[in-house]
């Protein structure tokens, strides 16, 4: 094996490492809305008025649907803000886990001594042709 090959699997076997160790993660993107809501009586209302929120959202794709989760308090936007961080992180290492992998495949030797396949024989039929 080369230094090559050595230290391309170093890095593989290093970053499998990180993989296993990444912790709760979800898919999706966080935003924030705000908007008016309509009540004429309502500050938002007003001439020059923001209006409501931020409101934090949790948007992602099940089953090819879009789904949204609002969150019920600071607390739960934060934990998933990590929750999504750690998902972009996950996805960062699988990519580099790739790479190194299709380098070391690169690197790696084609076999002289591959198995070689018995050429099937077609077997002659002992009747006549249908052709017309």
């Amino acid at each position: 094996m080369t230094d090559i090959e050595l230290q391309l699997e170093k890095q593989r076997a290093d970053l499998l490492e990180r993989i296993g160790s990444v912790g709760d993660l979800r898919r999706g993107s966080i935003t924030a809305t705000s908007g008016k809501c309509g009540k004429p009586t309502c500050h938002c209302a007003k001439p020059g008025s923001p209006g409501h929120g931020p409101n934090y959202r949790l948007t992602r794709k099940v089953r090819g649907k879009t789904v949204t989760e609002t969150f019920p308090s600071p607390a739960a936007l934060e934990k998933a803000q990590r929750e999504v961080a750690e998902f972009h992180h996950f996805q960062d290492l699988c990519e580099q886990a790739v790479v190194v992998s299709e380098l070391l495949c690169a690197a790696r030797p084609v076999e002289a001594t591959l198995p070689q396949q018995e050429k099937k024989q077609r077997k002659r039929s002992g009747g006549k042709s249908n052709a017309k």
